[in-house]
Parts: C-alpha cells; structure tokens; sequence
C-alpha cells in the first residue's frame, strides 16, 4: 500500500512541560509538525516533534513505524526532551518548595498516565510531593492525626509513644520467661529484670530512637525526619534502599508501624533463654546484666528494617560467651608489715 493511501495515523501531542494533550492526525511527520504548531501557536521553523517515552525524534522514515495513539512533545528551536524521565527531574527539582501548582500538574499527568512503571513514578512523586514534612503539631498537620488519641499534640511526641511501645513489649516478653526458669534461680532472674525495668524508664525506653527532635546519636533518623532501612540482619546495609519519613503524612505513619526494629541476635530463640541460662548457672558469679540489657533494648543489637527485609529465618548467632558475667574481682594481696628498725 503506498503512502498516499494510507489512513493518516494519530498521535497524542503536547507542548514541552504542557500537561494539557490534544489529538492529532497526519499522513507525515511534516504534516503532524504543521498542525501542532497551528494548534500550539508556535512557529514551525527550527520546531520537531519526539517521542514522550524517550526523546527520540520522530523522522519521516520512521513515522509509519510508530503505534498509533503514541504520545509526542513537541520542541521548538533550543528545547531538549529526554523522556518521561524530564516530567520527573521537574518535579524533583521543586522538591525544596512545593505548590499547588506543581501538585496540580502531577495529578495531571497521572490521570492521563497508563503505564504501570510509569504509574507507580509519578504516584511515589506526588505521594511525597504532598508531603508535610516541616509540620509539627496537630494544629498544623491536622490529618497525621487522623485517628490517633487527642492527647497526642506533636509528630515526635507520637513517635516516641510509639518506639517506646516497642521496647515495652520487649521487656514484658523478658519479665514473662520468668515461668521458665528454673525455681531456685527465678527469685534473680526477676531482681535482673526488674533492675532493667529501672534502667529503661531511666532511659525513657529509648523512645528517642523515632524522635527527630533528640540529640544525634540517640536517634534512628535524620533531623527531618527520615529515617533509613538498615538492611537484614546478616548483611551491613538495605540492598534496596528502603526509606521513609513518617513525619510527612498519615499514610506514612501508618506505614512505619510495619517497619520492624529487629534483634541481630535472637530475642526469643537466644538472648532471654541465655539470660536464664546465665542465671541458673551462674555459681556465685554475677550476671553481667548490662551486656544482655544492650542485646535486648538498644540499637547494640537492634536494626531498623523495613518489612520486606525482616528475615524470619533462625539466625543463627549466640551470645557471647566470655560476656555472660562479670569478671571476679582479684583478692588484693597483704603486704607484709614492716619491721622496725
């Protein structure tokens, strides 16, 4: 079938960073330029037409080759167009101050957009785009509050709740293993742990760990609020480098209770059956509580990992050994009493 036979193709067409799209039909490249330089108002001379999905230019010895309802950006004289990829840099180049406009525009080219990849981009785009990040307070972040207690009245002071939780239940998991042990050692296994109780509210249950307002080092996050998936419990860092900041929307909150603080040497399976161990064993020694206190409720042996790297695997890994007790104290050694002369 010749050219001039042929039913003219049709193209989805916009002007670069336009969101707004019209159709378009032509039986070449020239004749598409034409009339999206009529309809855009732009001058045909030193203007071309690309593919959206990846820059190409769209020739006259390819045109047939292209699927109808492709979409095309149109460039005038000085433009550059290198894919999708240019909507996205756009917007992360307004990251620092977003407005309506910019949000307006993402939603946009979300609603037109069908391809999942692409899909999932601009929604992760504009899921943070809308962040609210700096807010602090209920009044000035009212739905991050959506259906938490009125009591809580700041973003930090929710989160420190929250990791405090975490550790709360920790300890109640420790005090319960009591029933286990044996009977003659049961009495010093709950002293140990009811001194550790006393140190973790001294500590506050290390709720600063979710706290972006606590001094560096005692929090698991950036000043901002984000925080970093550590990765498994058997490699040094996330492969897929997981993040979030919980502090930027209620989505997010809900999303960081999934994450887990996990223990690199066993909870359940190793340390507290250690600790009893320890105990029951321990023939006038003193356990060194301090060591399995670290194990159990600081970030000595906890990772912050997001759910998809939690490994529910068996570890694998023991306490160390020579850490279980405190060193006996050496007797001091009498000096014999000088004589007179």
């Amino acid at each position: 079938m010749s050219a001039v036979s042929r039913k003219p193709k049709t193209f989805k067409l916009r002007a670069l960073h336009g969101p707004q799209k019209f159709g378009v039909a032509g039986s070449s490249c020239q004749d598409v330029l034409r009339k999206g330089c009529l309809h855009l108002q732009l001058p045909v001379a030193g203007s071309r037409l690309c593919l959206y999905e990846d820059g190409t230019e769209l020739t006259e010895d390819d045109f047939w080759s292209v699927p109808d309802g492709s979409e095309l950006v149109l460039l005038t004289a000085g433009q550059t167009w290198q894919g999708y990829v240019s909507d996205i840099r756009r917007f992360l180049s307004a990251f620092h101050k977003p407005h309506e406009g910019l949000i307006q525009a993402a939603r946009q080219l979300l609603s037109d957009e069908q391809a999942p990849l692409r899909q999932k981009l601009l929604a992760d785009l504009l899921h943070t785009v809308s962040e609210n990040i700096a807010a602090e307070t209920r009044a000035e972040d009212p739905p991050w509050f959506e259906g938490l207690e009125s009591r809580f009245r700041t973003k930090s002071g929710y989160l420190r709740y929250s990791c405090e939780s975490r550790i709360r239940s920790y300890l109640r998991e420790v005090s319960s293993y009591a029933s286990v042990v044996s009977v003659e050692a049961q009495e010093e296994y709950s002293r140990i742990v009811a001194v550790m109780g006393r140190e973790l509210r001294a500590a506050q249950y290390h709720g600063t760990y979710f706290d972006r307002g606590a001094k560096a080092g005692r929090r698991l996050c950036t000043p901002e609020g984000w925080f970093c998936c550590q990765g498994p419990f058997d490699v040094d860092a996330c492969a897929s480098k997981h993040s979030i900041n919980p502090y930027g929307n209620r989505e997010s909150r809900v999303l960081f209770s999934t994450w887990n603080l996990d223990h690199i040497i066993e909870k359940k399976r190793t340390v507290v059956p250690t600790l009893a161990e320890a105990v029951t064993a321990r023939d006038g020694r003193e356990v060194a509580w301090e060591y399995f206190y670290d194990l159990l409720f600081t970030s000595e042996n906890l990772k912050l990992v997001h759910i998809a790297c939690h490994k529910k695997t068996t570890h694998k890994l023991s306490c160390d050994p020579r850490r279980l007790y405190r060193p006996r104290s050496k007797p001091k050694r009498r000096w014999p009493a000088r004589r007179g002369r």
